[in-house]
């Protein structure tokens, strides 16, 4: 059983691998395309949903879900939301140091601009992208407990992903390994208190 997990394991690394070599393989050529086919109505448009990755938004969502579970009574989904806020605050927290220490300038951003001492900031470094750790880690965690729902809200951290690219904000990499540092954060979060909630019945129960 172990060899098996084991195998596992190693198969499921080996595709991120290649994922994220082919990232940033196409980020060029990604960018020139989205450059390509820009238009005012689709860019004020991805503009909004890009607003909707801030994490002002996902943390508004997620605090009034928490609330209302917790006032019901429900504590499933109390735990539910709860990993998600903690797997959203670890994702983009996680995305926060690895931009800065990277150094790597946003496509309208120059390099050098990135590491002058004024503006060395997230806010110019581009990998990974923020916004979709955070989405990502969000709604990653809803997948894990509900498959159902979390496969029918994954099109939102896709279209914000997406919309960082498309405003230029980021390259096809930085949202590719965003996406996989969220959904790492959600199973370890998930994964986490899991355990706690295993340890604590037996105790419960005596």
């Amino acid at each position: 059983m172990k060899h098996r997990v084991i195998f596992y394991w190693l198969i499921g690394i080996a595709i991120v691998a290649i994922v994220i070599a082919a990232a940033f393989y196409f980020d060029d050529a990604v960018q020139n395309f989205i450059a390509q086919h820009q238009s005012r109505l689709a860019k004020n448009f991805m503009r909004n949903v890009s607003r909707l990755g801030d994490w002002t938004e996902h943390f508004a969502l997620g605090i009034t879900l928490l609330a209302i579970a917790w006032w019901r009574g429900n504590k499933k989904w109390t735990r539910i939301f709860l990993s998600m806020l903690l797997a959203f605050a670890l994702a983009g927290a996680a995305a926060r140091v690895v931009k800065i220490a990277s150094g790597r300038a946003r496509p309208s951003v120059k390099t050098e601009e990135v590491w002058s001492g004024l503006k060395f900031s997230s806010n110019y470094n581009a990998f990974p992208s923020g916004h979709t750790a955070a989405s990502a880690a969000f709604f990653a965690v809803l997948l894990l407990a509900n498959w159902r729902i979390g496969l029918a809200c994954l099109p939102i951290p896709i279209l914000i992903g997406f919309s960082r690219m498309y405003v230029a904000a980021h390259y096809l990499s930085d949202v590719v390994c965003a996406a996989i540092l969220g959904i790492l954060c959600a199973i370890l979060v998930e994964h986490f208190l899991r355990r706690q909630i295993e340890n604590r019945t037996p105790k419960i129960a005596n």
